[in-house]
């Protein structure tokens, strides 16, 4: 029976190591392992005792599991390859190679899915603007993807197989689906345009225009995607806007540079009017709202002549942008009361209609 082990054996390999020896190797190479095995078992066990007792458990200690999985990974590969090679087996050996990339691939992937939350939490929450942290999502949506494609690209290439004409028919089939998807794309490539050039942040107010009649027409974005943008209104409305569609427009925001902004209020008064009067009254108006600045302080003008007024035009600065409406709104009702009581006249249009009577001497 032993002759015929060792007779199976010699047609196996190339060389004319005994049975005894090929089997000494293999006995080497598992006691070598589980050794590294035990090892690896003793040092990552020791550094999450240490983690354990730090505030760094959520964060460090939790690429522990994935580093030793990676270690286990590495010694099962390892132990594979070296007996493949022990029988001289280059299929094999290459399918080992291919298996281990593979494996790998599966170890980086849960690597970048833990580092992208841990430097999101490193660098983007310590910074004022909130972009980065759509940066940060984007980068973790299509993290894992580009992982896996590379993984497996570089596996086949391994294997031998000649990933050209797969890699040529992609390229085929991503022209087809742009053409078929071309507004999609478009407001893929206008999402990334708005991450880049930054012209609004998630938190900033600005103007809606495209939102329903009658309602408002400025609110704050609550979110921007890679297809469209959220902006909440201040009738509590979300309106979803195709980031194409805001990249064709001018868009007006109110607090990307600070949050002072002035507001203009046209008042109008008869031309009989004492005009000073009625800016002493409009100026004294506005400084009783707390958010009015008093520097720059509140200034009136005369703004133009009209068919029967005198148009005025308040202009104040306030300290928070979303009390333009509430600053309006509450200037406009108090100058009326206060013109009431000082005689000041807000006219209406009016028409003076002259008769012309013409008596007719007819001799008749």
């Amino acid at each position: 029976m032993e002759n015929y082990i060792n007779l199976f054996f010699s047609h196996l390999f190339s060389d004319n190591k005994s049975l005894e020896n090929y089997i000494i190797s293999i006995l080497a190479i598992v006691i070598t392992a589980f050794a590294a095995w035990w090892i690896l078992n003793a040092i990552m066990g020791s550094l999450k005792k240490r983690y354990n007792k730090s505030s760094l458990n959520g964060k460090k200690g939790a690429f522990l599991p994935i580093i030793k999985q990676g270690g286990h990974y590495a010694i099962f590969i390892i132990v594979v390859i070296a007996l493949v090679r022990l029988f001289k087996a280059p299929l094999l050996e290459k399918t080992a190679y291919a298996l281990m990339i593979l494996l790998f691939t599966i170890i980086i992937s849960k690597f970048v899915s833990l580092l992208i939350p841990f430097l999101r939490d490193k660098i983007a929450l310590k910074t004022h603007t909130k972009i980065d942290d759509v940066i940060f999502e984007l980068m973790s949506k299509f993290s894992n993807v580009v992982v896996y494609a590379a993984g497996i690209i570089l596996a086949l290439d391994i294997l031998g197989l000649n990933i050209m004409p797969f890699v040529a028919g992609a390229g085929i089939a991503g022209i087809a689906i742009g053409f078929a998807a071309k507004d999609t794309l478009s407001n893929l490539i206008a999402g990334i345009l708005l991450i880049i050039d930054r012209p609004f942040e998630v938190g900033d107010r600005i103007e809606v225009w495209t939102a329903p009649q009658n309602s408002a027409t400025w609110g704050d974005v609550v979110d921007i995607g890679l297809r469209a943008t959220k902006i909440r209104t201040t009738d509590n409305i979300v309106i979803i806007i195709p980031n194409n569609e805001i990249m064709k427009r001018d868009i007006i925001n109110y607090t990307t540079i600070t949050k002072e902004i002035r507001v203009r209020i046209p008042i109008g008064v008869a031309y009989d009017s004492d005009i000073k009067k009625a800016k002493e009254s409009i100026i004294k108006v506005s400084l009783e709202l707390d958010w009015v600045m008093k520097e720059p302080e509140p200034k009136v003008v005369v703004h133009s002549f009209g068919d029967s007024a005198v148009n005025l035009q308040a202009r104040v600065w306030i300290s928070d942008p979303r009390r333009r409406i509430d600053t309006v709104s509450y200037i406009t009702d108090r100058v009326k009361e206060v013109f009431d009581k000082e005689n000041i006249e807000i006219p209406y249009p009016k028409r003076d209609i002259y008769i012309k009577s013409e008596k007719n001497f007819n001799n008749s």
